[in-house]
């Protein structure tokens, strides 16, 4: 199970799943699975860093290294 913070950014933004999903262009079945700590592809999370509004490179903030 993978630690993320999509849903704490997510929820900073005043964002809804639903939007979220739509900027991303993934189902918002997808976002509750990522948000409940599901894997997800690499093509996934660089779609949820930009749809943040993020740079590929801040790729930390939102998934953080498993240490």
């Amino acid at each position: 199970m993978t630690t993320n913070k999509v849903k704490e950014i997510r929820e900073s933004l005043l964002m809804s799943k639903a939007e979220l999903a739509r900027k991303a262009g993934v189902s918002p079945l997808t976002i509750d699975r990522i948000e409940k700590g599901a894997p997800c592809r690499m093509a996934t999370m660089r779609k949820l860093i930009l749809a943040f509004g993020l740079k590929l490179e801040d790729r930390e903030q939102v998934f953080p290294a498993d240490d």
